[in-house]
C-alpha cells in the first residue's frame, strides 16, 4: 500500500476520516438508516445479496451504506464478512414451483394455468422523472417502531392473493415431450461449492450456474445481449419469470428429517430456446436457467441467456463466440475479482515503472544515434527498395 509514502500510516488514517465525512454528507440532512435502505432500495439490496452470496437484507443494506452506494464495494464487503461465518450445513433444494408468487409472467403463452400476475414492476411505467418524489415528507415512516420496520415486506403491502396452482410453463411443454428434461445421473458427484473451492476447469453446469449467480449483473447483461445479437446460436423466449417467497428447509441429524428454517425471496427465470436436434435427438426446445435473491429479474434473465449459450458444446453446436467460451465467461464474470485486478493499478508500481522508463530512455537514445548517422537515410532507402 502507500505506507512508504510521505505521511505513512497517518496519511492513510486521515484518508479514512475523510471517507467517513464524505459518506455522511451534509449533516443538516437526516442520516440514511439501514432500515430505510433495506425497505426503499430493495433492488440494490437484492443485487448485493445475490452477488455477495449471503441472504441477509440487513447486512446487505449495511454494506450499501458503508460503501456509500457503490454496489460492487458493498458486494465485496458482504463476501468478506461471509468468510467469517461458520457453516452449519446445507439446505434442501428449493422447490420454486411451490413459490408464494408475487409476480409471474410468460412471453410464450397468453393463457396459462394460474394466469399472468404482473405484480410490482417498472415494465409498464413511463420513463419520466417523477418530481413528486422530491416533495414527499421526509418524516414518512420515521415514527415506525423497530418491530414494524423488521416486519416482512409482504405484511406491509397489499399484495393480491396469488392462485394456488401455478405449474411451470416448461411442464406444459413437457407433456408433449417438446422440451428437454434433465435426467438424474447415477452416481453423480455432489456439486462443488464456489464459496469454498476455487473455480476450476472443466466446469460442470452446477459450477457454471453458481458462478453466474455470483457474477456481475452488468457483465451478464452485456453478454446476454450479445447472444441475442448473433454471438451465439440462440433464439430465446422468456418461458417464465417468477418472483416470490419460497420455504427453506434443512435436514437436522437430531430429527432425521427436514424442517423449515425460514423463507426467502427469489427470482427465477427459464428461457426456452430452439434446438434443431441431432441424429440421436429429435428437434426440441432447450432451456437456460437463472435464479437470484430478491427481486432481480434483469439478473436472472441475463443469467439464463448466458447459461444456454454456455451449453453449446454439450448440445453439439458450433462454437464461434466468446459467449460460448466457458473459460472466458466464467473467468471474467466476477466483479469482486475484476475490480481487484483493475484497481490494483492504483497501488505503487514505482520500481516497475522506473525500470520501463529507463528502458524507453535507452531505446530512444539508441534510435537517435542511429538516425544521426550520415548514411542512415540512404541505407533505409536501399532496404525499402
Amino acid at each position: 500500500m502507500y505506507v512508504a509514502v510521505k505521511g505513512g500510516e497517518r496519511a492513510i488514517e486521515a484518508s479514512w476520516r475523510l471517507l467517513d465525512k464524505s459518506r455522511r454528507g451534509d449533516t443538516r440532512l437526516a442520516e440514511l438508516s439501514v432500515g430505510q435502505i433495506r425497505e426503499q432500495l430493495r433492488l440494490s439490496v437484492a443485487r448485493v445479496m445475490t452477488e455477495g452470496s449471503v441472504y441477509d437484507e440487513d447486512l446487505a443494506a449495511l454494506a450499501i451504506k458503508q460503501a456509500a452506494g457503490d454496489l460492487v464495494e458493498a458486494i465485496f464487503l458482504l463476501r468478506a464478512y461471509r468468510t467469517t461465518l461458520p457453516r452449519f450445513g446445507y439446505t434442501q433444494p428449493l422447490d420454486s414451483e411451490a413459490m408464494v408468487v408475487e409476480r409471474r409472467i410468460s412471453a410464450t403463452f397468453k393463457d396459462l394455468p394460474g394466469g399472468q400476475l404482473l405484480g410490482a414492476t417498472y415494465d409498464y411505467t413511463q420513463r419520466l422523472l417523477d418530481f413528486k418524489l422530491m416533495a414527499e415528507a421526509q418524516s414518512d415512516g420515521s415514527d415506525a417502531t423497530s418491530a414494524q420496520v423488521a416486519a416482512p415486506r409482504a405484511a406491509l403491502q397489499e399484495i393480491p392473493e396469488a392462485p394456488e396452482a401455478m405449474p411451470r410453463v416448461v411442464t406444459l411443454l413437457n407433456r408433449e415431450g417438446l422440451i428437454e428434461q434433465e435426467a438424474p445421473v447415477p452416481d453423480a458427484p455432489e456439486p462443488g461449492d464456489l464459496t469454498r473451492q476455487p473455480l476450476a476447469f472443466p466446469a460442470d453446469r452446477a459450477t457454471r450456474l453458481q458462478n453466474l449467480a455470483r457474477g456481475d449483473e452488468g457483465f451478464l447483461l452485456a453478454m446476454g445481449y450479445a447472444t441475442q445479437r448473433g454471438y451465439a446460436n440462440s433464439h430465446p423466449f422468456a418461458g417464465e419469470i417468477r418472483f416470490g417467497s419460497v420455504t427453506v428447509e434443512m435436514e437436522l441429524d437430531e430429527l432425521g428429517e427436514a424442517v423449515e428454517i425460514g423463507e426467502i425471496d427469489i427470482t427465477e427465470c427459464q428461457m426456452i430456446n430452439q434446438f434443431a436436434g441431432s441424429s440421436d435427438v429429435p428437434p426440441t426446445f432447450t432451456q437456460g436457467y437463472g435464479l437470484a435473491f430478491g427481486h432481480s429479474e434483469r439478473k436472472a434473465m441475463a443469467m439464463a441467456l448466458v447459461d444456454r449459450a454456455l451449453r453449446a458444446e454439450e448440445l453439439g453446436e458450433t462454437l464461434g463466440s466468446p459467449t460460448q467460451d466457458i473459460e472466458f465467461m466464467l473467468s471474467h464474470s466476477d466483479n469482486v475479482e475484476a475490480s481487484g485486478f483493475v484497481q490494483h493499478l492504483k497501488l505503487p508500481h514505482y520500481v516497475d515503472f522506473q525500470a520501463e522508463l529507463e528502458l524507453v530512455r535507452r531505446l530512444r537514445a539508441q534510435h537517435a544515434a542511429e538516425a544521426a548517422q550520415p548514411d542512415h537515410g540512404h541505407d533505409q532507402q536501399e532496404q525499402a527498395a
